[in-house]
């Protein structure tokens, strides 16, 4: 079911919508209703009574003064003591509209259930004597036709009896003393059933001096009077008293002020009073009522409370624990169509402000916004407190009114209006703007954090608040959730502290942060940064000849590496699949060139880039990073003084600064680029090739190594059958029946247009497995004349890769095979017995050769009749073996040496194994002081038993 918004179930009184109302008009006048000449909503009892709640204080009070005037009991003296705003005054008048009964009691609302529970059918009229402290003045008279009244007792006796009253008074009246209990007792017995309400009391008491004479009297006289007339008021039963005492410091005023208080309290604590201040639920009731009309749909009502209720509920963890109970929809149904969040905050956290009044400024305020909202045709389903309009200037005013100064232009600037952040970030983003969440956001921590101030342990408001003041049924809280995130980072004047949010009119670090990053050397400290962290993502578990960061074309080695080398181009090399791509221009002065000279192992190369687009975002979030970086090292050292609140605040900015700043570099380096060629009318082509690696790969490393495993941009695993296609295509075209096969793997790290193999274990490999049959070619370890040594061809072999192996084309092999069998069958006969010398004349000189070799090799078997079937054949207990290597592949060697040759020996049990390493260098001109310094301190280092420098 869809939300209707508010302003299509609720329509507020015509003043309000209008916007005709005055902010008096919210400060009832108890003097102005006396005297007939206040607003008709609280002059006519009938509309004063429509528009007023009973709360159960004033339910109870009114039928305590009920049953007073009909002398069934009741209290004679009701004191009523709230903060201000609380409604004291709204509460007398209630008391003087129902006292007077002018309109009848009948037509009153909400009265006669009272009646009724307080067992009166008829409510008599009573006297009334309205008594306001700030109207009269202890120093001026004030004149009724003949009569000139000086004091309080004598107003009180004059609006009550007139002339009769006043008589009473007369002589204290005149010299200011009090008039006693007795005389009291008679006037209120002549005037009953009657009603004194005083409002003000301590105003008007506080302004005499001690020792002091007034016409009004002194402040002992003053005092005495009070505490006269609430005795006298217990001796008559239908004669009642309700007096205002201020609670907060504001409103009581100075020394005198205090004084007056403590001892007018003193004799009124004397009688239980039954008035109960406003409750924050019964606050909702009175809202609603001043403010707009009833409501004509109520089940259109309980269907929008329903779905907020349902929504707090499906998503109990994102809310506060409150929201999950039935009282909350209640709450919510209360209080429509304001949500009850913006009763709360101002209940709650405005109130606290000496400026604030309690019921009075919530009406206020609340009547000004709701005026704009209409205006405005706003369409939200609740008013909350993501819907404050604090752009428009009258509800500005009205929020930085009660606040101390400087918030206007953080309320400008930072919270709402056309040029504040919030206002850009919906602007930017359609995900934010669809819903106004950053205003949103903003405005509802403006409520719930600024009338909070510095002093305070615990600051701000919580993220579930800010987001039960904001989301509304069917909208992504993610979304507001990411956008708080965004004015964290954005904000000058707003505060986050784990998941707590506060505005405030003191600047956060964050214009420090601006201004130092504004000065980060980009040369010095930027790039750096960057090449460490990129640095850092790799790791050091992988397969690749080594990782280049940043590097020149020089610095990058042009060698048989142990596994192709990835070289991350700089943040200037972007690529992107739109632009004029820079990346291809670097990645290619690396490929051509080492340095100067050209680069001859190009095949070696596999580049990762960074993306054009992200390159600037993420030059500014390392920014960020180092700003907060240093701000927070200068705080903890005392360079810059802040408090800890601010070494706080940094600290938790620059660790998220760099939780950023990581994810943004797996963000930017993400396209894998490889270089191809293609020949194009005899000539070789070069092409790029790239594909994106995903940011959210749990390991950069291995992802790289799998997306060029999936592309076959790197050849892990090689089959024999292309083998022997790049044989016959490159290497047997011109009737070459063999190739060297070290010349065979070296091709393939020189030239683009062979596979890239991962490392000579790979080639080894296919060979291997190739020469396991006859189908695709053979091998020898060396050739010498027209013979193969280590043939292999059809069997399994351990395949040597050096400059005397070599790999024979398929149909050579097969011939070389055959031939093979011809001269072990001549050979063979020879042994039968034929005429050795004639066979052996017969036979070509290789397979003389051959079957020499043969005799010699079985000869030592000794099985050959020489040494007798019973010798035992010595055994072999020593090997020697001596080896020259080229030093430019001296490691990828020496690897080699150890895994074919050493390995033999060491895996077996009880084979001592020693291995000496003799490095012999001449130099024709010398070598340098440098040279010779370096080489003798490296060789102390590795233990060498021998190393000098001689003259030959």
């Amino acid at each position: 079911m869809s939300l209707k918004p508010w302003r299509e179930i609720a329509r507020p009184h015509k003043d309000v919508l209008e916007g005709s109302f005055k902010q008096s008009e919210f400060a009832a006048d108890i003097t102005q209703v006396a005297k007939g000449t206040a607003p008709e909503e609280y002059q006519d009892a009938e509309k004063f009574f429509a528009r007023t709640f009973i709360t159960e204080g004033m339910r109870l009070l009114l039928m305590s003064v009920a049953q007073r005037l009909a002398g069934q009991g009741g209290d004679p003296v009701i004191q009523l003591q709230t903060a201000f705003g609380g409604g004291k005054t709204h509460t007398m008048l209630a008391v003087y509209h129902l006292a007077t009964n002018t309109a009848g009691t009948v037509n009153l609302r909400d009265v006669p259930p009272i009646l009724d529970a307080a067992g009166i059918h008829e409510l008599p009229r009573a006297r009334i004597a309205v008594l306001d402290g700030i109207q009269q003045s202890p120093s001026h008279a004030v004149t009724h036709g003949n009569v000139t009244v000086n004091t309080l007792w004598g107003e009180m006796a004059w609006q009550l009896l007139g002339e009769e009253g006043y008589a009473l008074v007369a002589d204290s009246d005149a010299d200011g003393t009090s008039p006693g209990k007795e005389v009291l007792k008679e006037l209120l017995t002549r005037a009953a059933p009657c009603v004194i309400l005083i409002d003000e009391l301590v105003a008007y008491i506080r302004q005499l001096e001690l020792g002091k004479q007034y016409k009004g009297g002194t402040f002992d006289s003053n005092i005495s009077f009070v505490q006269g007339l609430t005795e006298a008021l217990k001796a008559v039963p239908n004669a009642i008293l309700l007096a205002s005492l201020p609670e907060s410091e504001l409103e009581i005023g100075g020394t005198m002020g205090q004084r007056a208080l403590q001892s007018l309290e003193k004799y009124f604590a004397r009688v239980e009073s039954v008035w109960k201040p406003v409750g924050a639920s019964e606050a909702f009731e009175i809202v609603r009522r001043r403010l707009f009309e009833s409501l004509s749909d109520v089940s259109q009502v309980e269907s929008t409370c329903r779905q907020f209720s349902d929504f707090y509920r499906q998503n109990a963890a994102k809310f506060p624990v409150e929201t999950q109970s039935h009282d909350y929809h209640e709450r919510l149904c209360a209080s429509y169509p304001i949500h009850p969040e913006v009763f709360d905050r101002l209940y709650e956290d405005w109130s606290t402000l000496d400026k604030f009044q309690r019921t009075r400024g919530v009406l206020q305020y609340l009547a000004i916004v709701i005026h704009r909202l209409w205006n405005s045709e706003n369409r939200d389903a609740m008013i909350m407190p993501g819907s404050l309009p604090l752009e428009d200037s009258n509800v500005r005013n009205k929020s930085i009114h009660y606040l101390p100064q400087g918030w206007e232009p953080v309320i400008e600037k930072e919270i709402d209006g056309p040029r504040s952040v919030p206002a850009a970030i919906d602007g930017q983003s359609t995900l934010f703007g669809g819903v106004q969440a950053a205003r949103r956001a903003a405005r509802a921590i403006f409520l719930g954090s600024a009338a909070s101030h510095q002093g305070q342990l615990i600051r701000g408001i919580q993220v579930e608040r800010i987001l039960l003041g904001t989301v509304q049924p069917g909208q992504a809280i993610g979304v507001f959730e990411d956008v708080l995130k965004r004015l964290r980072d954005q904000l000058h004047y707003l505060y986050s502290e784990q998941d707590r949010y506060w505005l405030d009119t003191k600047p956060n670090l964050r214009r420090e942060m601006e201004s130092r990053k504004q000065n980060i050397d980009e040369r010095e400290e930027l790039l750096p940064l960057l090449k460490d962290r990129v640095t850092r993502a790799f790791g050091r578990n992988h397969q690749f000849g080594g990782v280049h960061v940043f590097q020149v074309s020089g610095d990058i080695p042009d060698d048989f590496a142990a596994g192709p080398r990835l070289v991350v181009l700089p943040a200037n090399a972007g690529y992107s699949r739109t632009e004029t791509n820079q990346a291809f221009g670097e990645a290619e002065k690396i490929l051509r060139f080492r340095g100067e000279q050209p680069r001859q192992k190009q095949n070696r190369l596999i580049y990762l880039a960074p993306d054009f687009d992200v390159v600037s975002r993420l030059k500014d979030q390392a920014r960020v990073y180092l700003a907060w970086r240093s701000i927070a090292s200068d705080i903890e050292s005392g360079t810059l003084n802040h408090d800890l609140s601010h070494l706080k605040q940094s600290q938790r900015n620059r660790d998220i600064a760099e939780q950023s700043l990581t994810q943004l570099i797996r963000e930017t380096w993400k396209w894998l680029l490889v270089p191809v060629e293609d020949f194009v009318k005899g000539r070789p082509q070069l092409s790029w090739e790239a594909v994106s690696i995903s940011p959210a790969a749990p390991n950069l490393v291995e992802t790289i190594e799998q997306k060029l495993r999936e592309e076959e941009w790197v050849v892990y695993e090689w089959s024999p059958v292309h083998l022997r296609k790049i044989l016959a295509d490159w290497y047997f075209k011109n009737r070459d029946a063999e190739v060297s096969a070290l010349k065979v793997w070296q091709d393939c790290c020189h030239y683009l247009y062979l596979p890239r193999l991962v490392n000579a274990e790979v080639f080894r490999d296919v060979i291997s497995r190739g020469v396991e049959t006859e189908d695709y070619f053979g091998f020898a370890s060396a050739k010498e004349d027209d013979r193969y040594l280590g043939f292999c061809f059809g069997q399994g072999a351990i395949v040597p890769l050096d400059e005397s192996s070599v790999l024979i084309e398929r149909e050579a092999a097969l011939t070389y095979v055959r031939k093979q069998e011809e001269f072990k069958r001549q050979a063979d006969a020879i042994q039968n017995g034929g005429n050795a010398a004639g066979a052996t004349d017969s036979l070509p000189a290789d397979a003389g050769s051959q079957s020499t070799t043969s005799a010699v090799i079985h000869s030592k078997g000794g099985d050959d009749g020489t040494t007798g079937s019973n010798a035992a054949p010595e055994p072999m207990t020593h090997f020697y073996g001596t080896v020259s290597i080229d030093p430019v592949s001296a490691k990828s060697r020496f690897a080699t040496l150890i895994d074919e040759v050493v390995e033999n020996f060491t895996l077996q049990l009880g084979v001592d194994v020693a291995i000496s390493i003799e490095i012999t260098a001449r130099a024709k001109d010398g070598f340098s002081e440098t040279v010779q310094r370096t080489v003798k301190e490296n060789c102390n280092v590795l233990k060498f038993s021998a190393a000098e420098f001689e003259r030959e």
